[in-house]
């Protein structure tokens, strides 16, 4: 155990040991091979070009299926938060959200090109397994104000994140090295046929992303269930805790105002968030379908943007305790803006618009065109910024919120990440749809980088000492 002072006349705050932390820590190492593989670099791709009519309609139904879990979690995470918060222990809650992760995310195993039963099981399996982490995630973080005193919250969360982008990236390489094959050659891309006698024309590689990101989460989360301290019962129960919940979310939203900063926060990160979700959610169809990357190809491309994110979110931790979250979500913010414009100013045969340069040829190469490689290095700087600026993000609210009240702020955050999720995924569909145009869907996603760069930029923080 180790203590940290605290205001005169109090006694000092006890945190758990350093093995309590580092358990914590492997949560985001069990749970970020479903925003890996499934959400960003293997499945997406898949269920775009091989479940969906074409790329576009593949993109337009990922975008409401990631729409609809968003909303379904903006609606209930400040009610669970409040209501875990009242009863106190939050494992209980993981536990159950976990279990539909895993369920969800077993689902797409089902998922077999040809079935007519594909595309309503990937879907339904991705909005179910969704909703599970995303809701697990919440009640993780709110353990954090518990385990480190406030000066150490930004390298919590950053190490948390970079170890999640290192399971990530490890779980992506396990995937293209030895599981999913192009389904021409039947090979990896390590050379390999693939384990387990995974028939690579049927693209079970790909859809052996879903079970094998059940079986990971259920293995790795095991470290935080067993040694990770949990909140004391508060003796409430679950149904007076419920009875109450709605009431203490319209009371808190009211309260807002009072708290410096963290009403214009919440919408800050309500907007930018939002943004980041639709540009993970298509940055590998878009890949897919502008460029023609197949598994392989996206599946390089994963594993550089992960190497990236977990230095961006390690370092990024260390900046955030140095200088504050506030100065690092700005900075990741206009780096994201400079990779959407370079983004939409790409096409297979131009670069910034109008600068033409030899399309992709099939058997040229790992990102053998100029274009391609354009699009890597942007994808490289999203992957560096972007760990550090949902690493800040979380920090910065453990900072802002009331200790007492944690899990229901948590809540709230989830709330300011998803009340509006389903708008920026839904936005990129419909955009889609109406110009025919992965490019015109995209686009949407410089405005909420810009109104969240403006919000963040007149939050005022108390730095803790």
């Amino acid at each position: 155990m180790t203590q940290a002072s605290s205001a005169a006349g109090t006694p000092p705050v006890t945190y758990p040991p350093r093995r309590s932390v580092v358990a914590w820590i492997f949560f985001d190492w069990a749970a970020q091979p479903f925003f890996t593989l499934v959400t960003t670099f293997v499945f997406a791709p898949f269920f775009a070009s091989a479940l969906a009519a074409d790329a576009a309609q593949g993109q337009a139904l990922w975008g409401y299926a990631t729409g609809f879990a968003g909303l379904a979690i903006a609606l209930m995470s400040p009610l669970l938060g409040g209501i875990a918060d009242a009863t106190g222990p939050r494992k209980p809650w993981i536990a159950v959200f976990g279990a539909m992760l895993v369920v969800g995310s077993a689902m797409l195993w089902y998922a077999r090109p040809g079935s007519p039963i594909a595309v309503p099981i990937a879907l339904a399996g991705f909005v179910l397994a969704t909703i599970g982490a995303e809701f697990a995630t919440i009640f993780n973080n709110a353990m954090m104000t518990r385990l480190v005193p406030p000066e150490r919250l930004g390298r919590l969360s950053g190490t948390g994140w970079a170890v999640g982008y290192l399971g990530g990236l490890i779980s992506l390489a396990l995937t293209l090295g030895f599981l999913a094959a192009d389904p021409l050659t039947g090979r990896t891309l390590a050379g390999f046929t693939p384990l387990f006698g995974l028939d690579a024309a049927a693209r079970e590689g790909d859809r052996f992303s879903g079970p094998l990101t059940a079986l990971w989460f259920m293995v790795f989360v095991l470290p935080m269930f067993l040694l990770t301290p949990d909140s004391p019962r508060s003796g409430v129960s679950l149904k007076v805790a419920a009875k109450g919940g709605v009431r203490r979310v319209r009371d808190t939203l009211a309260e807002l105002p009072r708290l410096p900063g963290l009403g214009r926060f919440l919408l800050a990160n309500m907007v930018y968030q939002d943004g980041l979700v639709a540009l993970f959610a298509f940055g590998g169809i878009y890949g897919a379908g502008v460029f023609g990357w197949g598994t392989i190809e996206l599946g390089v491309f994963g594993i550089l943007l992960t190497i990236t994110g977990t230095l961006g979110a390690f370092l990024g931790g260390k900046l955030d305790d140095l200088i504050g979250g506030k100065p690092v979500i700005l900075g990741a913010l206009a780096c994201l803006l400079i990779a959407c414009l370079g983004i939409l100013s790409l096409g297979p045969g131009h670069l910034a618009f109008v600068v033409e340069v030899a399309p992709p040829v099939p058997g040229d190469g790992l990102f053998a065109a100029a274009a391609e490689k354009a699009y890597l290095g942007l994808g490289l700087l999203i992957g560096l910024v972007a760990g550090p600026l949902q690493a800040s993000s979380r920090s910065l609210l453990a900072r802002l919120a009331p200790p007492a009240r944690i899990g229901e702020f948590f809540g709230l955050f989830a709330l300011a990440g998803k009340v509006t999720s389903f708008l920026g995924p839904t936005l990129v569909a419909l955009m889609t749809t109406i110009f025919a145009s992965q490019r015109a869907g995209l686009a949407v996603l410089i405005g909420f980088f810009l109104l969240g760069a403006w919000l963040i930029a007149g939050v005022s923080v108390r730095r803790e000492r």
